[in-house]
């Protein structure tokens, strides 16, 4: 099995910036942005997301996560992981711009549960995805607003994002036979 690394740290890091600079520029600035990541990678990268939000913008836009295990339609097929912690910032999401972020986008079904959990969280204005590798194969009409590296890939491969807080080190690599 072959493994190449396909972005490092400060790929990462750019591309981060970029999807920060992005969000502000779409919604015109950081007002009514709440930033919700899907554990456990997406709500790492939420946070970076948002300290560079506050950093460009000037002020703090809350950051969140979101769990999406129980919503899931595939928890037959997959074993179950252990549902992680979802923590909505204290302004809640109703009548905001939620930007879900996550590490991969693959096949759509974790960004479509996640839209059935914020339904049963409130009313967002609008919801938009953030996404560091978005590696093509959806079996959903989902597209992502923002994206860090376009990585077209065979399904037979796998994506493997590690992350300095969550793997004490930082790159993306892509395996496949």
């Amino acid at each position: 099995m072959s493994t190449r690394t396909v972005l490092h740290e400060a790929d990462i890091a750019r591309a981060l910036t970029r999807i920060a600079h992005e969000i502000l520029e779409s919604n015109r600035g950081p007002d009514d942005l709440v930033i919700l990541g899907i554990p456990t990678r997406g709500a790492t990268l939420a946070h970076r997301i948002g300290a560079l939000l506050a950093d460009f913008g000037g002020t703090t836009v809350p950051v969140g996560a979101l769990d999406v295990t129980m919503y899931r339609d595939d928890l037959a097929q997959h074993p179950t992981r252990t549902p992680q912690r979802t923590d909505i910032p204290a302004g809640g999401i109703d009548g905001k711009t939620v930007v879900l972020v996550d590490d991969v986008l693959f096949s759509g079904r974790s960004i479509r549960a996640a839209l059935d959990a914020l339904g049963d969280i409130g009313r967002p204005a609008a919801v938009r995805l953030a996404t560091l590798v978005d590696r093509g194969h959806r079996e959903l009409p989902i597209r992502p607003d923002f994206v860090g590296k376009n990585l077209p890939s065979a399904r037979d491969e796998r994506v493997n994002v590690r992350l300095a807080e969550v793997d004490g080190e930082e790159f993306v690599t892509i395996e496949g036979s």
